[in-house]
């Protein structure tokens, strides 16, 4: 019965002698002293596991193109592809070759991508000016971006670490990151982006009451379309180095972020977080990092059911590379592996630089 112990039921079993080059299995007891059918009752976990067509019929969590958002990194320039040596196979793209880049993700049916600025270190200030410039590289990819492949939807990053002289996300102040003049830094940054076409804003510094001001600001100037994904939960993490030499930001941040980005140690600050955020207007929210983080996924997702979105960072996608290229794992198998935890864990998107290869695999099948 359930509850008893096995060997409760079971006659003593004479010890099992080894003798090499035999068959394992003809060291097992006899069937009728293991009444294996019994013990089981019925439910063999394998039979579903058996064939590749079952297993695919009784899989729980599918990984689809349509969970996929593609960051993507553009740079000054023309037919220009800058390789990020701390992310193998990841470019900065110059805006034309960002343009082409969208057409070919729209054509593999990516929802949409994400646009990140490495800014000419001439145009960084202290205050991050260049954010508020109309032609800025942003604007104008968005713009490239919308008349090369329309159906495509584009999200742009709502911070100022990629214009400021110092690498953070708002306006410094000696050691202090000032909040409120921040937030009306991100607003007007916002609004630029909503009047050059973006789809998404996605503020990511991490300010107390910017995505309430941005909402405001959005939707007085008519932009109450636009919608914006919250990085709700964003933490100070060691996983973002890569990205920071993407964006060119590793070589002039001052200090850390950990005044204004989460603590790793913290789990339930994230449901505050997040229900501000939502309280402000937020349509969907993100957890960064994704896979040191599935916890905080779980719990977002769990609690508010709402689009609750995990950024696969750019640390797990250069450990993922490295592990590959030295042999050590099936960089192929771990890929898929670790975007389909995102799914499992509750995620409804992925940000992922993975991102046209998996659309690739899938679309073919494999």
């Amino acid at each position: 019965m359930i509850g008893q112990p096995f060997h409760s039921q079971q006659p003593k079993a004479e010890p099992m002698t080894f003798q090499r080059g035999t068959p394992p299995f003809s060291a097992l007891p006899a069937v009728g002293s293991v009444d294996l059918p019994a013990l089981l009752q019925g439910r063999r976990m394998r039979r579903n596991r058996r064939t590749a067509w079952s297993r695919r019929l009784v899989r729980e969590t599918q990984l689809g193109i349509d969970d996929l958002i593609w960051p993507i990194f553009v740079v000054e320039g023309e037919r220009t592809r800058q390789p990020v040596p701390s992310m193998p196979g990841v470019f900065r793209l110059t805006v034309d070759e960002a343009a082409a880049e969208a057409q070919r993700a729209s054509d593999l049916g990516i929802p949409l991508i994400a646009l990140f600025p490495y800014t000419d270190p001439a145009l960084r200030d202290p205050f991050g000016s260049e954010a508020l410039n109309p032609d800025n590289l942003v604007c104008r990819a968005i713009r490239a971006i919308r008349a090369a492949a329309p159906a495509i939807g584009i999200m742009t990053d709502v911070a100022l670490d990629p214009y400021t002289s110092h690498g953070h996300d708002g306006i410094l102040e000696g050691d202090q990151i000032l909040n409120d003049p921040t937030v009306g830094q991100l607003c007007r940054q916002a609004l630029i982006q909503a009047e050059a076409g973006v789809d998404v804003i996605g503020p990511s510094d991490m300010m107390d009451g910017r995505i309430g001001a941005i909402r405001r600001t959005l939707d007085m100037a008519g932009f109450e379309h636009v919608q914006i994904m919250s990085y709700a939960a964003k933490y100070a993490s060691a996983f973002y180095g890569p990205f920071r030499d993407a964006v060119g930001t590793n070589a002039t941040l001052v200090g850390d972020k950990r005044t204004y980005q989460m603590d790793p140690g913290n789990s339930d600050e994230a449901i505050r977080e997040a229900e501000q955020d939502l309280v402000e207007g937020a349509d969907m929210i993100m957890v960064k990092p994704g896979m040191p983080y599935l916890d905080i996924l779980f719990r977002l997702k769990d609690t508010f059911r709402v689009p609750t979105f995990a950024y696969q960072v750019s640390g797990e996608y250069a450990m993922i590379e490295a592990a590959a290229a030295n042999g050590w794992i099936d960089g192929e198998r771990a890929m898929m592996e670790s975007l389909s935890a995102f799914k499992r864990a509750g995620a409804d998107g992925i940000l992922t630089y993975f991102a046209p290869r998996v659309a690739a695999r899938i679309k073919a099948g494999l």
